[in-house]
């Protein structure tokens, strides 16, 4: 039941935040998407890419961006989330081994 919970509670933060999804029409020439964006676009990568299936304005990556720094963050987000998966997974194998 706990698990159950926090699970439900993760659905609902990633559902207030994901508002900010790349391609949405937010960032423009004038303001482009910066580090803390390429960060944020990482790590809802996964839900952009299911979502941009449906709606075609939804991308994975943002085009107007400052450059370098966004791809900094955007990479940084993508391997520390999915190396945080591996991670944890290696964890809970030595648990049920021992």
């Amino acid at each position: 039941m706990k698990r159950l919970f926090k699970i439900a509670i993760l659905i609902v933060i990633v559902s207030i935040l994901s508002g900010c999804f790349p391609g949405d029409g937010r960032a423009a020439l004038d303001d482009p998407a910066g580090f803390f964006s390429g960060i944020w676009h990482g790590w809802i990568a996964p839900l952009s890419l299911v979502i941009g299936i449906f709606k075609d304005n939804i991308r994975v990556y943002e085009m107007y961006n400052t450059g370098w720094w966004y791809d900094l963050g955007f990479y940084m987000a993508i391997i520390s989330g999915f190396g945080g998966i591996s991670l944890s997974r290696k964890k809970m194998k030595r648990k049920h081994q021992d």
